[in-house]
């Protein structure tokens, strides 16, 4: 019996609700080189740039919704009784927290929140964030002005969580990954990280993804049409994958 499932999921969920994605073959996110709005180094070079670009990715976060496979997988963690669901996302949107998903871990940082930026004399503390980011804020708790910077990992930057993920990881039953690429790494890692352990492996995707190779099970189409079908199968079945495929 299937006690743990194990979720990933990437820029494909969200942009089924209408957020916009990172354009790798161009460079390009919401229409700006990734080299100025998310590394260090564009951050050193323009941090009113890089300030102001997350600004707006706040204020139209307000604008979208989470869509059924957000839902879907809500409904998987509050029904499934045998064990835990985990979700670990590459999005930094709160779209899932929004849909009703409580166990999450949002490696890639999070949109609505900001970090006192060590690197600039900060203290290191993550806070929430609603509104807009300004260079006259005050750390809340180090107090001190011009250390906070969007606590998000930006390129160059080592991905939250990795701890807890291995061992979520070693200890899953089934490993699910929704709307990724399979390219981003350390992420595009994970399925290889389960097929080593012997877990169950679906993929949710437009297209086979570059890490289609690991997964056993492959199932194609938009996930807020796929997923919900999927999950109540799950439920129905209480995890029995020889009657989900």
């Amino acid at each position: 019996m299937l006690k743990n499932i194990v979720i990933l999921t990437g820029a494909g969920i969200s942009a089924e609700s209408g957020i916009p994605v990172f354009r790798s073959e161009t460079g390009l996110w919401e229409n700006h080189n990734v080299d100025d709005v998310a590394t260090p180094e564009g951050y050193e070079r323009d941090p009113d740039l890089v300030r102001n670009f997350y600004n707006t990715l706040r204020s139209n976060l307000k604008k979208v919704e989470p869509n059924p496979a957000h839902k879907a997988l809500a409904k998987l963690e509050e029904n499934w009784k045998n064990g835990t669901v985990t979700v670990i996302t590459q999005n930094i949107d709160d779209l899932h927290e929004r849909a009703g998903s409580k166990n999450i871990l949002h490696m890639h940082g999070e949109l609505l929140k900001q970090s006192c930026y060590v690197l600039h004399g900060g203290c290191g503390d993550v806070f929430e964030i609603h509104t807009d980011q300004k260079p006259t804020d005050c750390c809340p708790h180090c107090g001190k002005m011009g250390t906070l910077r969007p606590h998000i990992v930006w390129f160059g930057e080592m991905p939250l969580y990795m701890d807890e993920i291995a061992q979520i990881l070693s200890e899953g039953d089934l490993f699910i990954s929704i709307g990724t690429s399979g390219v981003v790494y350390p992420a595009a890692g994970f399925v290889s990280t389960a097929h080593r352990y012997n877990i169950p492996t679906v993929e949710f995707n437009l297209e086979p993804s570059a890490t289609k190779g690991f997964f056993d099970y492959g199932i194609y189409g938009k996930a807020g049409t796929t997923l919900p079908k999927f999950v109540d199968r799950l439920l129905e079945c209480n995890g029995d994958l020889n009657q989900l495929f």
